[in-house]
This record gives C-alpha cells, structure tokens and sequence, in this order.
C-alpha cells in the first residue's frame, strides 16, 4: 500500500486512477477530480477545497476527513463508500452510488444530497438545508438522523428510518415500501402519492397529510394540529392515540383515534361506509 501523508495537491487529477493507498494529512486544494476513477484507498484527517474529489471510485473509506463549500458534488458514481465522523460542508455530495454508508457525520450544507443512490446507511447524523435528500434513492436504512430541510424522500423505495427527528415539509412523497418508527416528524402534506407505508410510534405535524395513499398503516401514533388528513387514502389501518383535528374524503379502511374535530365528507363519489372510523373520548 503506498502511503500519501501530510501533502498538499493542486491541479486537476492530482492522483488520478491510484489504487491500493493510504492518504493522511492531505489537502486538496484548487483543481477537480483530484481522487477520479481510485480503488482501494482510505483518507483520514485529510481537506478537500474543490469540486468532485471522489468520482468513479470503488471501495473507499474516508474517516475524519472535511468537505469545505467549494468540494460539491464530492462523491458521485462511485461503489463501496465509508464515510466515518466527517465535517460536510458542500452540497450536492453524493449521488449515482452504491453501497453507501455513512456514520457520525454533519451536514451544514446538505441540499440535494444522496440522489439515485442505491444501498444507503445514514446513523448519527445531523443534515441542515437538506432540501430533497435522498431523492429516488432506495434500499435505505436511518437510524438517529436529525434533519432541517423540505421535501425529503421524494421518490423512495424500501426505506426505514428510526429514532429520528424529521423537520421536512413534503416528506415521503412518491414512494414504496416505507417504515418509520419511533419518530418526530413535522412538515406539510406527508406521504402523498405513495404506498405501503407504516408508522409506528411516531409523533407527527402534518396539514394535509396522508393523502392519495394506498396502504397506509399507523401503530399508535400521536397526530398533532393535522388536519385534512387521509383525503383519497385508501386501504387505511390507523390506531392514533391522539385526537386529529380533521378528517376528509378517507376512500377505504379504518381510523381509530380520539376525538375528530371534523369529519367531512363532500365528494359524493365517496362512500363513507368503507372506511370504519372509532373514535375514543
């Protein structure tokens, strides 16, 4: 294994194409793609200042090691990343990967982050402006993610997140095959358009949430200041243990909760005898 410690690099390439190393103590200053089409190599206490450092790469690890503002779109088209107690500073990190895992990490910058990826393990990590992270990405495992952002999940399949807080208007839409438990979600309009969803002890704001779903489970939740919920939702298993503040134009299924603030029914293309609604003072 040849060994790259305490350097500087400048100029595009830098080590382009290098395989079988160990990079320690390095920065990599002004010039793209300095670790292009790499295999086989960790980076520790290392900086990277400019655009695309780790493109086309294959089994790379970097462990305490910064991505300053201007190494966007960091990690892309790359297989087998590790990323370990890392400081992410850029947007755009990380998207057509596989086999992505990423362990006590910060994102301050985290917009359009982890898309088209596919293998994805996010726990312990913070993600600040992640507007639409991990957009149609799949086979998605989350445990303890704290994330500010809108739109989150757009897109999903076979996620499951844990032990997370979730400020994400828009969250969930368009997916398949989701399960949350034991979270804190708040945001506008949850889960539209997808289907196979479960949430299971969970807290969660929404106006207008679970709409336009199919197969949409809820294990003793708590719903707080939602309202309209489950408009055109079909195929509806809720036990919430709270009150909801409204309910609208449910298609099919059962709601158990505590008191409904409203129950409306105004489309007459609905039929209110298919969905069962028990209500708990």
């Amino acid at each position: 294994m040849k060994s790259y410690l305490n350097q500087e690099f400048v100029g595009e390439r830098a080590l382009f194409m290098i395989s079988d190393a160990y990079i320690e103590d390095c920065t990599f200053l002004d010039g793209e793609s300095p670790l292009k089409e790499c295999k086989e190599i960790d980076v520790v206490h290392s900086s990277f200042q400019y655009k695309y450092p780790l493109w086309y790469g294959e089994n790379i690890k970097v462990i305490e090691t910064e991505f300053l503002p201007l190494a966007r779109a960091g990690i892309w088209y790359s297989k087998g990343v590790s990323v370990q107690h890392c400081d992410l500073k850029a947007p755009k990190l990380f998207r057509y990967c596989k086999g992505v895992s990423l362990l006590d990490v910060e994102f301050s910058e985290g917009k359009e982050t982890l898309w088209w990826c596919d293998g994805v393990v996010l726990k312990d990590a913070v993600v600040a402006q992640g507007d639409y992270l991990l957009m149609q990405s799949k086979n998605i495992e989350i445990d303890h993610l704290d994330l500010q952002g809108n739109y989150a999940f757009d897109g999903c399949e076979n996620i499951h997140v844990q032990n997370s807080v979730l400020r994400t208007k828009d969250a969930f839409w368009n997916c398949k095959n989701v399960e949350v438990e034991n979270c804190y979600i708040e945001g506008e309009y949850i889960g539209w358009n997808s289907e196979n969803v479960v949430l299971r002890h969970c807290e969660i704001h929404s106006h207008q949430g679970f709409c336009y779903m199919k197969n949409v489970k809820l294990i003793d939740c708590k719903l707080v200041d939602t309202d309209l919920a489950f408009e055109y939702c079909e195929k509806i298993d809720a036990t919430v243990y709270s009150s909801i503040d409204s309910v609208k134009n449910p298609i099919s299924g059962r709601i158990e909760c505590g008191p409904i603030g409203e129950l409306i029914f105004d489309d007459p293309k609905i039929d209110p005898s298919k969905t069962e609604i028990i209500q708990h003072e």
